[in-house]
């Protein structure tokens, strides 16, 4: 099997379960579709071909664990309000709703292929996606299909908001027929579990549903005021609870205990004017902290992990070196895997090449297009 040594790299960033770890004047080498060494250049072995970093940065490739990719329509109009003053309600989500259901596959395809190409040059290797602008079992069943072409990590979000009608029977349709046709081209099923969408009590119904058809739970909770989400989120022992923004002492306790991972989504905050998560409160308090960019129309319509990064370091209390952590092998870790996320012997050749000397530079020059070059699964894109 041909090898690839990637040598003169001014920094690596490895990225382990203990957080931050760096190589100085280091090298890798590659081997089909995993990292087969890694350590000083002087003592790298030979190998078929050679790439010269040039004093470069190399880091895993980011992990982003939360977006809604498969949606048709634009909302920059609500964007434009919200600058100007009017707050963020999750109802709006009703005006992608309506698009999306009238968008063709055709064009819900290439609307995915254009975002996960745009997430790739900025140096993401592992998307999640999820379905929740269909709202119909038809609608929710083809998000999910389109989304499966791009990866394996898919999440049945058909309990997005109620697009219309009771409630009560909103939930009985998401946790029989809309799930039937939904969970083939799902691994994940998620609630969005806050005021103006599913209470806790509803959103326990359909995880459970979800759980019994097979698919693993997420959840949205605490995005917009106190309230029970997250909590239930460490009582099922859910691998990951995202957005996190409003959380009492009792919340980050749970998270504490559970091992549940805080996603944390700062280019939500950026984009809505509302307070941003305190991460270094919940770092202090032994919580594992996810980054994720929650790209979609209306509350954040941005694919850029490295903004996230610099918002996290400047907005959230992260260092840069915690923050990329929280980018990579914590991002893999809330979509359970060991094997992304991570640069050490035996793990997916998923890497990024910074043209900056070290990883601080991310959150150093926000803004910047600073990736050079990106591999996954060893094969430059």
């Amino acid at each position: 099997m041909a090898t690839t040594l990637i040598t003169n790299i001014g920094e690596l960033f490895t990225s382990d379960p203990e957080g931050a770890s760096t190589v100085e004047d280091a090298a890798l080498v590659i081997e089909g579709s995993t990292i087969a060494w890694v350590g000083s250049a002087a003592g790298a072995p030979a190998a078929d071909e050679m790439v010269d970093a040039g004093g470069r940065a190399v880091i895993p490739g980011f992990v982003d664990s939360h977006s809604h990719l498969v949606f048709a329509g634009d909302r920059a109009q609500e964007f434009a309000a919200r600058m100007t003053g009017t707050p963020y309600a999750a109802g709006g989500i009703r005006t992608t709703v309506a698009a999306t259901r009238a968008a063709t596959d055709e064009q819900l395809t290439s609307h995915v292929a254009r975002l996960v190409a745009e997430m790739r040059r900025q140096g993401t290797t592992t998307i999640e996606i999820k379905s929740g602008y269909g709202l119909t079992v038809h609608d929710e069943a083809r998000s999910l299909a389109v989304a499966r072409q791009f990866t394996e990590e898919t999440t049945f979000l058909g309990a997005h908001v109620v697009p219309e009608g009771d409630p009560g029977e909103y939930v009985d349709l998401v946790t029989g027929p809309m799930l039937d046709a939904a969970k083939e081209h799902a691994r994940w099923i998620d609630v969005f579990c806050e005021r103006g969408a599913f209470d806790v009590d509803q959103a326990r119904a359909i995880l459970d549903a979800g759980a019994a058809a097979g698919l693993r739970g997420r959840l949205h909770a605490n995005q917009l005021t106190y309230g029970g989400g997250v909590r239930l989120a460490a009582e099922l022992g859910l691998v990951a609870v995202d957005h996190c923004t409003y959380l009492a002492d009792e919340d980050v306790a749970a998270l504490r205990d559970s091992g549940t991972i805080a996603t944390l989504l700062p280019g939500v905050e950026f984009s809505t004017k509302q307070p941003y998560p305190d991460a270094r409160r919940l770092l202090d308090a032994g919580v594992r902290v996810a980054l994720a960019s929650d790209c979609n129309p209306g509350s954040c319509f941005t694919s850029s992990v490295p903004l996230c990064i610099a918002l996290a370091v400047r907005e959230m209390g992260m260092s840069p070196a915690e923050a990329l952590h929280a980018a990579t092998y914590v991002g893999a870790a809330a979509l359970d895997h060991d094997d992304v996320g991570v640069l050490a012997p035996g793990k997916r050749a998923d890497l990024v090449l910074l043209d900056a000397p070290s990883h601080v530079h991310l959150a150093y020059r926000p803004g910047v297009p600073l990736v050079l070059g990106t591999w996954v699964g060893g094969r430059p894109t």
